[in-house]
């Protein structure tokens, strides 16, 4: 289900209501929502290994900048649900290309890339995303 679609369900809103260009402008609202929220999950995941290092606040946001396609492919890894060749057939990305993102040798995949990575993790990790979503709208229901 798209992301869109899902939010607007989540919310009791029909996302049919909205032209292309509003579901554009919600879906990378919500992207860009949703990466700070597992930029958040991920920071606090890693949070004893940030403290062992040393790292201040700066040093762990740009160390979580740096990683977090990794950490989203090693989080669906954790699963067993799918192995490197299951995410590359389906981001259709060579399996090379994960791999690098797996191990941190591609700190910058394409967009595309990334938006298909996300759209696995939240079929593998669908109780955190549900949580997620639901913050997320009880945010902007506060707001309206």
């Amino acid at each position: 289900m798209p992301t869109t679609r899902f939010f607007c369900e989540l919310i009791g809103i029909d996302s049919h209501v909205f032209s292309r260009e509003e579901n554009s402008i919600i879906e990378a609202e919500l992207y860009t929502r949703i990466y700070h929220e597992m930029f958040e999950f991920f920071k606090v995941r890693y949070q004893d290994y940030f403290r062992l290092i040393k790292f201040n606040a700066d040093m762990v946001n740009d160390m979580m900048e740096e990683n977090f396609a990794r950490c989203l492919v090693n989080d669906i890894l954790a699963t067993e649900e799918y192995t490197l060749q299951g995410i590359a057939s389906y981001t259709q990305t060579p399996e090379e290309v994960i791999e690098e993102v797996a191990i941190g040798q591609n700190t910058r995949p394409s967009a595309i890339l990334l938006r298909r990575i996300i759209e696995l993790h939240r079929t593998v990790r669908s109780e955190l995303y549900r949580e997620m979503m639901k913050k997320i709208a009880s945010e902007y229901l506060a707001v309206g």
